[in-house]
């Protein structure tokens, strides 16, 4: 899921640019993608690789891994490939900041009572629906 959502926000940054920002925020969210879809490519690839050849039964459910092992190789690929696509998500919602940047929003609490068992004016006539009950 992930890795669509990043698809379709590049595509909305090329949409964007130069309108919004520049040309560069959308090259950098495409290598990013590109980035997390060949490490999504290699972990499936290799995962299913594992999963599926002649590794032993244990395979999915192996949770230490010793270098000697059948399928260690493969492994250790999988586990790398997660790592880089985690870091490629993280990158690509740092490029972020900048646009989070050019937005303010504020905040306004009114509290309509002394306490939060004070009830606020109801719109139907004489109804009061306390928020917690006082009775424990």
């Amino acid at each position: 899921m992930g890795s669509l959502y990043m698809f379709v926000q590049t595509i909305l940054s090329y949409q964007m640019q130069p309108k919004f920002h520049s040309k560069q925020i959308f090259w950098i969210r495409l290598l990013l993608l590109i980035w997390c879809v060949v490490s999504a490519l290699s972990m499936l690839t290799c995962s299913s690789i594992l999963h599926n050849g002649d590794f032993g039964t244990d395979t999915d459910q192996k949770l230490h891994w010793n270098p000697e092992d059948k399928g260690y190789v493969l492994h250790l690929i999988t586990t790398a490939a997660e790592w880089s696509m985690s870091f490629s998500f993280l990158g690509f919602y740092l490029t972020y900041v900048r646009d989070f940047q050019k937005i303010s929003l504020r905040v306004e609490a009114n509290l309509h009572g002394l306490t939060l068992y004070d009830t606020a004016p109801s719109p139907v006539a004489n109804e009061r629906t306390p928020l917690l009950s006082r009775d424990f």
